[in-house]
């Protein structure tokens, strides 16, 4: 007989039941989603491209994958760190603000805020982006690099949905 054979079975526990999640704050929960890829650029510039990777839909929304690349240029040791930390820093990786317009022209922006902050927060009326994290990244002495991800809900109608990213738009079709 070894030391732990008189250990009893620990007590059967409970089971919670699951928190409901608003159908704005993701995908629901349960769902496989359709897969549009790849998109094109929301952002290229002659040190910095944005691009639409993927685009996961949902029945309620989507996910929109974005990746992104900063080369460094002729900044200065102390510019090229705070291009750097603009880079990680949310919701607009890096360092740009990040919309969507929807065929209806309601516009989503991506922003600090989320609808659950506010009082009264359960009758969302949308469009909504809000952050869904990223991938990781990674930065160096000359360029920095990740990815990051949105949901956007609902789903759009039928048409075209533009992303926008400070004032410049790159079209992102729908799922057939």
């Amino acid at each position: 007989m070894s030391f732990f054979d008189d250990l009893p079975e620990p007590p059967p526990r409970p089971r919670q039941p699951q928190p409901v999640r608003p159908e704005w704050a993701g995908p629901p929960s349960g769902e496989l989603p359709g897969v549009v890829s790849p998109l094109g650029f929301v952002l290229r510039g002659p040190n910095a491209v944005v691009a639409l990777k993927m685009v996961e839909v949902f029945s309620t929304g989507c996910l929109l994958d974005l990746v992104w690349c900063v080369r460094r240029s002729d900044e200065s040791d102390q510019e090229w760190r705070e291009v750097m930390e603009r880079s990680f820093q949310g919701p607009g990786r890096p360092g740009i603000l990040i919309g969507a317009r929807l065929p209806d022209g309601r516009k989503a922006f991506a922003g600090t805020t989320t609808p659950s902050m506010f009082e009264g927060s359960e009758e969302v009326a949308g469009p909504v982006l809000v952050d869904w994290g990223g991938a990781g990244g990674s930065a160096g002495d000359q360029q920095a690099e990740g990815s990051v991800r949105y949901w956007l809900w609902p789903l759009p109608a039928e048409g075209s949905c533009k992303l926008l990213q400070s004032g410049m738009t790159r079209g992102c079709p729908r799922a057939p």
